[in-house]
């Protein structure tokens, strides 16, 4: 009971919010790129905040299920086919016994994510199910899926309350251009002021360097006062390093736990979503904010998943219109008693 992976795609793995706790004793955190789109994709079907899925990029998988189960696809536009016919996006599907399940290449975005309501059948290490393809450690056998590949569900869950509503019409990742919004610091001192207004005012382009560890930038040389060389320290998602060639790097999900480059800024989280779905020759500029506009970003998101929680869990239009024409009914009946 569970989905046999028929296409690998081109880099699909087992994540979740990522292993936390052991950065101190050199374990990365991994988990998702994608946070928002991670997040969306368990609320659609009242999974547990945390629960694992598989996220692919650029080409995704193909799925074969060997048993009925609810799913939901997130992130970019993959193109997504069940059987053959155009499958929906950020809406919960039903998926029966021998149901394929085909995603194509990214047409925006450049990750995407499916959800399961089975929960997937992946052992918890150091309390998370999510993959360090670094360490080959957690997720499936550590390393990302493969062709014959076999993944059973946890548990039988076939029906979830108010599925008709259970969708929404969500977009985001069309965008040759995104502005990211950074938090100055913590090295932001070991720069000019030049450096900074450099870093502050230019249009970098992601390169193809770009994978689960770090985006490299290429774009206007950011200066130090004098180098930017620093005693290693630890390193956040979201962190832009600037090493001596002056273009910076933004460190992602698999990043090394310190780093010995100065870290000019960090991207507010509510952010790396736009970042993390760029491909290859996207612009990027960046705009300084404080700590507390990050903050009040961070929370306004967790109100808009909230609201999204409260749509779904809403009766549809058609469901509404069923009930109203059955009350109807009901009083015309009774008036004619």
């Amino acid at each position: 009971m569970g989905i046999r992976i028929l296409k690998g795609g081109m880099l699909t793995t087992v994540q979740d919010l990522g292993r936390t706790g052991y950065q101190s004793q050199g374990f990365g955190v991994s988990g998702v790129m994608d946070v928002r789109s991670f997040r969306i994709a368990n609320l659609l079907l009242d999974n547990p905040e945390n629960e694992a899925v598989l996220e692919f990029t650029l080409i995704g998988p193909t799925l074969e299920f060997t048993a009925t189960s609810i799913i939901a696809i997130t992130g970019g536009d993959f193109q997504p086919t069940i059987n053959g016919e155009p499958a929906p996006m950020y809406t919960a599907i039903y998926m029966k016994k021998g149901d394929v399940l085909k995603f194509g290449s990214a047409r925006t975005g450049s990750r995407g994510y499916v959800a399961f309501s089975g929960y997937l059948g992946i052992p918890v290490v150091m309390g998370s199910r999510c993959t360090n393809l670094k360490s080959r450690q957690g997720g499936f056998k550590g390393r990302k899926l493969e062709a014959g590949d076999y993944i059973n569900f946890r548990i039988k869950r076939p029906y979830l309350p108010f599925f008709l509503s259970r969708t929404l019409d969500l977009d985001e990742f069309d965008q040759e251009e995104a502005t990211l919004r950074v938090v100055m610091g913590p090295q932001e001192n070991r720069f000019s002021k030049q450096g900074i207004k450099t870093f502050l005012n230019s249009e970098y382009i992601v390169t193809s360097d770009f994978d689960r560890m770090g985006c490299r930038l290429d774009g206007p040389f950011i200066a130090p006062k004098e180098t930017s060389d620093i005693i290693s320290d630890g390193i956040a998602f979201g962190s832009i390093q600037v090493p001596s060639h002056g273009k910076p790097i933004i460190l992602l999900a698999d990043r090394q736990t310190t780093g010995g480059y100065a870290k000019i800024a960090t991207v507010a989280s509510v952010d790396i979503p736009k970042l993390v779905q760029r491909k290859t020759d996207h612009k990027i500029r960046f705009q300084a904010i404080t700590v507390q506009e990050a903050q009040k970003l961070y929370l306004d998101e967790i109100k808009e998943l909230d609201r999204m929680r409260k749509k779904i869990h809403q009766p549809c239009k058609e469901v509404l219109e069923c009930r109203l024409a059955a009350k109807r009914l009901t009083r015309l009946f009774t008036s004619e008693d």
